[in-house]
C-alpha cells in the first residue's frame, strides 16, 4: 500500500489473515465496510471543525475578527484556537444531542479552527470538544 501523502498512521483496522477489498475491510461492529487504515496529520497540526446554529450565525464576526477558544468536557485541558476557514454551506445538524429543546430541522455552518499549540497539551484525533467563539 502506499499513502497519498506524508502522515500518521491513526487507525489500523485489519488483523492478520484479515480479507481486504477495495472497499475496506468488514467492520462486525457497524456491519459495514471500514477504512483498512486511516492516516490524519500529526498531532501537533489539529484541527476543530464547529457547527454553529443558524440562529446564531448572524452573530459572529468578521473572519478576521473570529476568535475562539476550546474545551475537553471532563477535564481541565483548554486551548486558544485561529480561524483556518468557513465553508459557506448551511447544512442539517446531524449530530443531535438529545435535549429536550433541540430542534430536529437545525441548519448548521461548519468553521474551521486550527488548535494552538502549548507545552503539555494533549490532544487526539476523533476527540469531542467545547468551542466558544467569541460574539460581536
Amino acid at each position: 500500500m502506499r499513502a497519498p501523502a506524508d502522515g500518521v498512521v491513526l487507525a489500523v483496522n485489519t488483523a492478520q489473515g484479515s480479507y481486504l477489498s477495495q472497499q475496506g475491510v468488514y467492520d462486525t461492529y457497524t456491519q459495514g465496510m471500514a477504512p483498512a487504515i486511516v492516516l490524519g496529520t500529526a498531532p501537533e497540526r489539529l484541527a476543530v471543525r464547529c457547527y454553529v446554529d443558524e440562529i446564531l450565525i448572524a452573530r459572529l464576526p468578521e473572519p478576521a475578527r473570529l476568535k475562539a477558544r476550546m474545551s475537553v468536557r471532563g477535564a481541565s485541558i483548554d486551548a486558544d484556537l485561529q480561524f483556518e476557514r468557513i465553508q459557506p454551506y448551511v447544512t442539517p445538524k446531524i449530530e443531535l444531542s438529545d435535549q429536550r429543546t433541540e430542534r430536529v430541522d437545525l441548519r448548521v455552518l461548519p468553521v474551521i479552527f486550527r488548535v494552538v499549540p502549548k507545552a503539555g497539551l494533549r490532544l487526539y484525533a476523533g476527540q469531542i470538544v467545547d468551542v466558544y467563539i467569541s460574539a460581536r
